[in-house]
């Protein structure tokens, strides 16, 4: 097969916001918030971990 006859590669370029509509904007804020929550959900999931293996454990903060 020659290179010419090969389908093209799509590259996803991601819009700007000046780009996106409101209800793109507003998806797209409820996506961060959504990955933020669960960022915060995980840092006391391993604060909680630390906590408890300093107090089994002993050790420095």
């Amino acid at each position: 097969m020659a290179a010419f006859d090969e389908e093209p590669i799509l590259v996803n370029t991601p819009q700007t916001l000046e780009q996106m509509s409101v209800e793109e904007l507003q998806a797209r804020i409820e996506t961060l918030q959504a990955g933020i929550a669960a960022c915060e959900a995980e840092i006391e999931k391993k604060k909680a971990q630390k906590s408890a293996a300093h107090a089994l454990f002993g050790g420095d903060n």
